[in-house]
């Protein structure tokens, strides 16, 4: 079965046409500007990929999914309700649902949820300890995200690296969004990001985890609601530590905001790898993807010295020369370690397979 995946993030899409051995027949990549996107560019680019038997989505928000599902009316209210928690990308995703559907009306349409790989974590990893009548009347719970790309590079590791079954893996997914996932027997048992994307470690724009009740202060101080959300959202992280929200730049400076954003970067990094490795009751294997896992060699090196009281060492030659799928960690260290390209066109096709399989 040949799959075109659509892969829409916060300023861009990317479209893959997969082989049914996951071979790479072509690909496009655009920009994704406000809350739509072009269809007239996006059209033109499906007819230079050619021919598929179905497209798989990538949504960031599914709810209490725990499984790809079919795209129709139905399914399109239930994501609209999801926007609010995941403003960045679920109206791009929509829109980009829609625009296919124009360009190609005959082509059966499947939703692949970043959230479902996280849909059974056990109840003491999901659960928020708020009111109950709060949790049930709105559905609070630690949702997760990123499962395409923590899936794919939690089974491909294990391939790499030759890990048995049962395996302790904490997966570092490090690009403009980051998080974490602690993930055994091909199941997430925890996770950094939680209601929303914006829980857990520093992110490009996004803060990562704060105080509630520093937000809150904030508010009383007369700082609105929307301007707030803004604010953590899109001039947090990196960008607000720093003044950037590039990590390729962030390491070439040698400033004392540039230095103070890596180092609190890292700082929590590595206290989110311990809790992932607690989660897991020890590591057997640490793997970095995402644009940043896959191409600083120095936030890994930095994340892996924080790290060695967990058994963690990486080789400096193979981690500086890593590109594409690698072992990077030393000879006979307690804990593997590898760098996995993030392919979660590759898990998306597989899922609609299955889904689509008579």
């Amino acid at each position: 079965m040949r799959v075109l995946t659509v892969n829409t993030g916060s300023s861009s899409i990317k479209l893959r046409l997969l082989g049914g051995d996951d071979e790479l027949l072509g690909e496009h990549e655009a920009e994704a500007g406000g809350d739509g996107v072009d269809g007239g560019a996006l059209a033109a680019a499906l007819g230079q990929l050619g021919g598929a038997d179905a497209v798989a989505h990538r949504l960031v928000h599914g709810g209490a999914r725990d499984a790809p599902a079919r795209v129709d009316d139905a399914l399109l209210r239930e994501l609209r309700e999801l926007v609010p928690l995941a403003p960045l990308h679920q109206p791009k995703a929509l829109a980009a649902i829609d625009a296919v559907a124009r360009a190609r009306p005959g082509l059966t349409g499947v939703a692949c949820f970043d959230t479902a790989f996280h849909a059974g974590l056990p109840a003491e990893a999901a659960t928020y300890a708020l009111p109950a009548d709060l949790r049930e009347r709105y559905g609070l719970r630690r949702y997760g995200f990123h499962g395409l790309s923590h899936a794919y590079a939690a089974r491909r590791a294990t391939e790499l690296l030759g890990l048995g079954p049962g395996a302790r893996i904490v997966v570092c997914h490090l690009g403009a969004g980051a998080s974490l996932a602690a993930v055994r027997d091909g199941a997430s048992r925890d996770t950094t990001m939680g209601f929303t994307p914006l829980e857990g470690i520093v992110m490009a724009t996004r803060s990562g985890s704060v105080d509630p009740g520093l937000v809150l202060w904030l508010v009383d101080q007369g700082i609105a609601p929307r301007e707030l959300h803004e604010a953590l959202e899109r001039r947090s992280g990196l960008l607000g530590l720093a003044g950037t929200a590039d990590m390729r730049e962030l390491l070439a400076r040698d400033d004392d905001d540039a230095r103070l954003a890596l180092s609190v970067y890292l700082h929590r990094l590595a206290a989110s790898v311990a809790a992932m490795a607690a989660a897991l009751g020890g590591l057997d294997a640490l793997v970095f993807t995402g644009g940043v896992g896959e191409r600083a060699a120095a936030v890994r090196a930095g994340a892996a010295e924080r790290l060695e009281f967990l058994g963690v060492a990486l080789d400096a030659g193979a981690n500086d020369a890593a590109s594409g799928d690698a072992d990077v960690g030393t000879a006979g260290a307690r804990v593997r370690a590898a760098v996995v390209a993030a392919r979660e066109d590759v898990e998306m096709a597989r899922q609609t397979r299955e889904l689509l399989a008579p």
